[in-house]
């Protein structure tokens, strides 16, 4: 829950089923009250953000959990054109991906990434990652006004 005591919109950019249920999965165990909207793509990703289409009456979200390999439009495009968008480019986004990559890890963070995670191969570090960044993000962490 935010500071309003309105829960705390988060959109989950993930292609993987699995690892989206996982994340839904860690978040419905946490103590925060949020609301978890999963798309599949970069190019949801950005109608959701954006608020187009099927997502016209969704409320935008305060943090975004995005993948990078991702169909359509990757998370390099889409935080290239969060970064460009001045409305958009104060919602923090964390990269939650596979790559441990060198170079996956600055480019990110050239394209203003607030975070960087790497995804554990085992369920229970998925668990503790997604409960971490829970814990800091929602709770100690002082999130832009809308």
């Amino acid at each position: 829950m935010s500071e309003t005591g309105q829960p705390v919109e988060i959109l989950l950019a993930e292609d993987n089923p699995g690892d989206a249920k996982l994340t839904q999965k860690a978040f419905e165990e946490g103590n925060i009250l949020n609301n978890l909207h999963v798309v599949e793509d970069g190019a949801e990703a950005m109608d959701f953000l954006n608020q187009r289409g099927e997502y016209a009456e969704k409320t935008r979200p305060d943090l975004v959990l995005l993948d990078l390999n991702m169909p359509k439009k990757d998370g390099w495009d889409v935080l290239e054109e969060i970064n460009d968008d001045p409305e958009l480019r104060r919602i923090p986004v964390i990269v939650l991906t596979s790559s441990e990559a060198e170079s996956d890890i600055v480019k990110s963070y050239d394209l203003q990434a607030n975070a960087y995670l790497s995804k554990p191969v085992d369920y229970s570090g998925f668990m503790d990652v997604v409960r971490s960044l829970e814990e800091f993000w929602l709770s100690v962490v002082k999130m832009p006004p809308k």
